[in-house]
């Protein structure tokens, strides 16, 4: 099955960390790769440390895509893909009972990730090829491709943030 958490708000890394927490719980094998997030999360103390997780990231901070040379994001697409490729083959292996892909949307939609690599491990989440994982995919503003295949889609809304009135990222509750 296909998760896809999705929108303008809040909450979309947080729902997908509860899934991987209560999958891992059970005893299901679970890989939580991220994109486009090179800082330290508050959550990958955990999820690093935790049974029957494997996190997979670029630990290179790169910064806000708007700021990226042609020559860093050329690196980030390098990157993104050997992240997928590693993520591919173990799938394609039978490695993974769930694999969450946070923040894939970005990647995708610049361009930074290949595309059909998605679509592969979407099949493998509807029991195609690489054997029927559960597939969690979060990012602000979904490609039609995932919103087509995906089981559950939940838009994430925006109602109040304390960003709107300048307030800046928190430790420990926004990372």
């Amino acid at each position: 099955m296909i998760h896809l958490y999705t929108g303008e708000g809040k909450g979309k890394t947080t729902a997908a960390i509860g899934m991987c927490v209560r999958a891992a719980g059970r005893g299901f094998r679970v890989c939580f790769a991220q994109f486009m997030k090179g800082n330290d999360t508050g959550e990958l103390y955990v999820l690093k440390n935790l049974p029957g997780v494997t996190v997979l990231r670029s630990e290179k901070k790169f910064g806000f895509y708007s700021t990226l040379s042609a020559q860093d994001k050329a690196e980030l697409t390098d990157i993104h893909n050997h992240i997928l490729d590693e993520l591919l083959n173990a799938v394609n292996e039978g490695v993974y009972d769930m694999v969450i892909l946070d923040e894939v949307t970005y990647p995708v939609k610049w361009r930074l990730l290949d595309k059909e690599k998605i679509r592969w491990l979407m099949n493998a989440g509807k029991g195609g090829e690489g054997g029927g994982i559960e597939l969690v995919l979060t990012g602000r503003g979904a490609e039609d491709f995932m919103k087509v295949r995906a089981d559950y889609i939940t838009e994430m809304g925006c109602i109040r943030h304390p960003y709107t009135r300048g307030l800046i990222a928190r430790e420990g509750i926004e990372y």
